[in-house]
């Protein structure tokens, strides 16, 4: 047994065992819902560069995890952006599959007021459509502090967390 376990560990550090390869993953842009009474007069400048910021946040995080493979949208970015991808009826899954991904990652940001916003992250199987995970965080401050540390919450607590989204 002792000597089964030392070959093992001896594959190991030499890279001869096969590692499976780690998922395919698209993460698309979040998108704003944005209720405010100063978004609805105004316009939401700030959120959409704040958008631009946390959907790039969230790639660099996952990249680096190690745990996928991110996957480059720019192919499909404009025709994600001209969709409601949170309601175009599974076009999300079909620009991902178009992409070769396995997962794919919508976000969305929820504004009702400048005290009032709600992150949330949607984590899906491509070939099936099943939701494998959701993250949803509420912040209280419209900065790009309190955007990002939302974000740097849910990726640590939430997507990258031990066993988060495993399925059974």
């Amino acid at each position: 047994m002792m000597r089964a376990v030392i070959c093992f560990a001896a594959l190991l550090l030499t890279g001869s065992v096969a590692r499976a390869d780690p998922p395919k993953l698209a993460v698309f842009d979040f998108e704003l819902i944005d209720t405010s009474l100063p978004g609805e007069f105004y316009g939401s400048k700030p959120e959409e560069a704040r958008l631009v910021l946390i959907s790039e946040q969230l790639r660099k995080e996952l990249a680096d995890s190690g745990r996928y493979e991110l996957l480059d949208i720019a192919p499909v970015r404009d025709a994600a952006r001209h969709a409601n991808l949170q309601a175009c009826g599974g076009c999300d899954l079909k620009l991902a599959g178009e992409l070769g991904a396995d997962l794919e990652i919508t976000g969305m940001v929820q504004k009702v007021s400048n005290l009032i916003i709600n992150l949330n992250i949607y984590l899906r199987d491509v070939k099936t459509g099943t939701m494998i995970a959701v993250a949803s965080a509420d912040m209280r401050g419209n900065t790009d502090e309190s955007w990002t540390r939302t974000m740097n919450y849910l990726i640590r607590n939430r997507l990258l967390a031990p066993n988060y989204g495993k399925r059974e």
